[in-house]
């Protein structure tokens, strides 16, 4: 039968787990996303950290003239590009330089909002679970997928989502709601999902 397989933890957590200031900023980061639980943040901020010590770490090799160096430096730039986190001709700094918003900003729960398919983000999260978003002809029930620059264009209602027709009730309140002037910023502090599911805030 083979051995078990155990899955790699994806994230750490803070050394720290009882700082005031670390918490509330945590916390206005999942009610600005729309993220269901803390361990969310902490799988993209371990993604962060990643690009973040693969450019020091470049930038101090870059510093003796390693061939190796500047092709894996191309290599994350070109990386990070295509899911449009930053531009073509960025720098090192550029990627040091990095926020958590700018990884949370990439998640497709995030685009899904921004492109006013859901009046919220808690409800952007609830469509793409139920498996009304699709991304490229295909259903995504995975809200925290980062994607890429070219793909964004590709994102809609499932053929079979009722709220593929624009006169759906639900469709005429995302429309026609605050959720339409909101954009990106998504910083409605609702207590639970719009079509009634609480999500869990911790």
């Amino acid at each position: 039968m083979g051995d078990p397989k155990f899955p790699k933890k994806t994230y750490s957590t803070p050394r720290h787990p009882w700082e005031k200031e670390r918490i509330d900023s945590e916390r206005e980061l999942l009610n600005k996303f729309g993220l269901k639980n803390k361990r969310e943040l902490w799988k993209n901020m371990e993604l962060l950290k990643s690009f973040r010590s693969q450019a020091r770490e470049l930038q101090a090799r870059m510093r003796t003239n390693d061939d190796n160096a500047v092709k894996q430096f191309q290599l994350l730039i070109k990386r990070l590009n295509r899911y449009s986190i930053i531009s073509e001709n960025a720098t090192l700094d550029d990627v040091l330089s990095l926020t958590i918003e700018d990884i949370l900003a990439r998640r497709l729960q995030t685009i899904v909002y921004r492109k006013n398919y859901a009046r919220t983000p808690k409800q952007a999260r609830q469509l793409i679970t139920h498996g009304h978003i699709t991304m490229d002809g295909r259903r995504v029930t995975v809200p925290g997928i980062i994607v890429e620059g070219h793909m964004e264009g590709q994102i809609g209602y499932t053929e079979s989502s009722p709220l593929n027709d624009e006169l759906h009730p639900l469709r005429q309140i995302i429309m026609n709601g605050p959720g339409a002037q909101q954009g990106e910023s998504g910083q409605e502090n609702d207590s639970q999902d719009e079509t009634g599911s609480g999500e869990e805030k911790q």
